[in-house]
């Protein structure tokens, strides 16, 4: 890759291996499925804490049983250069969701069953396939509300064969008690930061305790893997990166976030500014009395509410953005 000739040299790693092989060596997995399991019987495997016996399919806010529901899996080339690559990002996208984002850009897939249920070894299977198509990792999307099938899987997978890198591209819904089992297991952490505002949070994603869920479990996913750092060929190895999606009307919000990165995680953060919102899902319906709903957003960030926001980042001292911001 290009970029890799511009990578600092402290955020390179030279010898890399996947975090979740010393743990397989170690004889830990098998305690981490069962726990992970242990977590589904009385649900409190995301935020919100549902306390239904998910073993039994009884299903809560996320509507999904004891089989995660997989929408699709390939080799995906749109996400950030480091994870794509020349191969792609071999993502595994879920289908449902533990929020209830009102503008989600994902709506057929995160508000609706789509996509057939699928048991470890299936998952197993999908992840070692992408590997044999030399994707450069393998990238669970929207994987909190199945966290404990991804740790079930994972075992399965490892004794097989799998050798590349797990990212875990999440909302950062995440219960702290999941993200610990997860320990070990992720090599990449990849995290949304969406609000600030616990009102905000509340109105459009229907958990105003989103933004405080969000800071902890960042603060955990850092803990565990540190800052993101690179193979000598550029492609991501391990680490945490940010993405924030700028939302009109809501630059303070970002700053805010930003603000809290630089000082609470690191300045070293990498982080991902991104600026494609559009209006969709329920945003700008009809709201039955001649108004259309969520109006404050329902229209695109303007280029001065972006550049506004990529502006307030570097202010706060963040400095390592993905190579499109």
């Amino acid at each position: 890759m290009e970029r890799a000739r511009n990578i600092d040299p402290r955020f390179v790693i030279n010898e890399f291996e996947p975090a979740y092989l010393r743990l397989y060596r170690a004889g830990g997995l098998p305690a981490r499925v069962d726990a992970a399991l242990a977590e589904l019987a009385h649900c409190h495997s995301c935020p919100r804490s549902c306390e239904v016996d998910r073993l039994r399919d009884q299903v809560g806010v996320c509507r999904t049983g004891r089989r995660a529901v997989v929408a699709s899996a390939g080799a995906h080339l749109g996400e950030e250069s480091c994870l794509s690559g020349w191969n792609g990002s071999g993502t595994i996208f879920f289908s449902l969701c533990n929020l209830h984002c009102v503008f989600c850009q994902n709506a057929d897939i995160s508000q609706a069953k789509s996509g057939r249920e699928c048991d470890a070894d299936a998952i197993a299977a999908l992840m070692l396939g992408l590997q044999e198509r030399d994707c450069h990792n393998v990238n669970f999307v929207t994987p909190e509300h199945v966290a404990p099938q991804v740790i079930e899987a994972i075992a399965r997978a490892i004794p097989q064969g799998l050798r590349i890198p797990i990212v875990y591209n999440t909302s950062a819904y995440d219960a702290m008690s999941t993200l610990q089992l997860l320990d070990g297991l992720v090599d990449i952490y990849m995290p949304d930061f969406k609000f600030w505002n616990s009102d905000t949070a509340g109105d459009l994603c229907k958990a105003p305790d989103y933004p405080a869920r969000a800071r902890g479990a960042i603060q955990e996913m850092h803990r565990q893997v540190g800052l993101l750092r690179f193979g000598p060929d550029g492609l991501a190895r391990r680490g945490l990166l940010v993405r924030h999606l700028v939302l009109p009307g809501m630059v303070n919000e970002s700053g805010a976030i930003f603000d809290w990165m630089a000082r609470e995680v690191s300045p070293d953060t990498f982080v991902n500014i991104m600026g494609q919102y559009r209006p969709c899902f329920r945003v700008g319906a009809p709201d039955g009395n001649g108004a259309r709903r969520f109006a404050h957003i329902d229209r695109a960030p303007r280029v001065a509410e972006i550049q506004e926001a990529r502006a307030a980042a570097r202010r706060a001292g963040l400095w390592r953005f993905d190579e499109r911001c």
